[in-house]
């Protein structure tokens, strides 16, 4: 059991609200188009604050448990290109301004922190409680493997979304953006603008996501300091990769394909991980080590075989995968 002491975890997150910190101060003191200059820059900055500091945690705590670490980040940011697929999805169905993206993703990115911070502590704490709850978290990812693996070619109806259609019924909406605030006056009452219902929009997206991507990344450790900062470096470099590569995003359309086998194989893990440990020893548990190996090999993979296609074929798009039948799909069927 990896013992964390209460300093490391507030130096941890101290050091994570100091980076957040940062973007907010960025996002709001000047807003502007990011460049793919600016976006390389901050990416290959949280992509070595993330190796960095998965190299002081290995030398800290052992081999074993900076592999788990390496494991769970590289799952979790191949779970979160999905989510980039998404913020493109919403950043063009509310037409947001090029040079409001920024604060946007930056605030949707603290929201899914928040959120996932709070199922990875009841996450933890039912596993260590409820050791069925492998089975439960297994199956979960079985079938969201095979609901994203069906409704691969098919894009979220973010229009449709139940915190949408509420904010927009309950709520008075400007016209505009109004400068990129939340709330303004229009006509003399006060009014929340456009951006504030996409936040609505990307928050309840993340919650669906952090639904499937913390059983996911509890395939590989068990241990909440390693889930909570694997999803945390994971998603504090969204921002940056979300600029850097949302015009290569349209060419990855084998990725809802990959990410279905990554899950798949992971709750597979989780049951045969249960079953080893509460039914028999003799049934194998996969090694963290394999894990790891098995998303990396998917991940290149799909990535080939997607920039193969899409040369082949320039005018096919990819998508970012659904868990169910969206309208616009039943609608062609209609």
């Amino acid at each position: 059991m990896l013992d964390i002491s209460p300093l490391t975890w507030a130096v941890t997150i101290g050091f994570i609200v100091a980076l957040l910190a940062v973007d907010l101060i960025l996002a709001a003191a000047r807003p502007h188009h990011v460049g793919f200059k600016e976006a390389t820059a901050w990416s290959v900055f949280y992509i070595a604050v993330a190796i960095g500091f998965g190299v002081w945690f290995g030398l800290q705590y052992g081999n074993a448990y900076g592999t788990e670490y390496f494991a769970g980040y590289i799952i979790e940011k191949s779970l979160s290109v999905d989510n980039l697929f998404v913020f493109v999805i919403i950043m063009s169905t509310f037409a947001v301004p090029d040079h409001h993206q920024h604060k946007v993703l930056t605030f949707g990115i603290v929201l899914a922190l928040i959120m996932r911070a709070f199922f990875i502590f009841i996450g933890a704490a039912l596993i260590n409680t409820f050791s069925f709850m492998f089975v439960v978290f297994g199956l979960l990812l079985i079938y969201t493997a095979i609901q994203l693996f069906r409704h691969r070619d098919e894009d979220p109806d973010v229009e449709s979304n139940l915190m949408v259609r509420g904010a927009r019924r309950f709520l008075p909406v400007s016209a505009d953006y109004i400068g990129g605030k939340l709330f303004a006056k229009e006509a003399g009452r006060r009014v929340v603008t456009p951006l504030f219902i996409v936040l609505i929009a990307i928050g309840s997206i993340d919650l669906l996501f952090a639904l499937d991507s913390i059983p996911a990344v509890f395939g590989v450790t068990q241990e909440a300091y390693i889930v909570f900062t694997a999803n945390a470096f994971a998603l504090l470099g969204l921002r940056a990769l979300f600029f850097l590569v949302k015009g290569l995003l349209d060419r990855l359309v084998y990725l809802s394909t990959g990410l279905s086998l990554i899950l798949l194989f992971i709750g597979a893990k989780l049951l045969m991980h249960w079953a080893h440990e509460d039914i028999n020893d003799s049934i194998p548990a996969i090694p963290t080590p394999l894990s790891l190996g098995v998303v990396v090999v998917i991940l290149f993979v799909v990535t080939v075989a997607s920039l193969l296609k899409t040369r082949g074929n320039p005018g096919q798009k990819a998508h970012a995968g659904s868990l169910s039948a969206t309208k616009s799909r039943e609608d062609d069927t209609e």
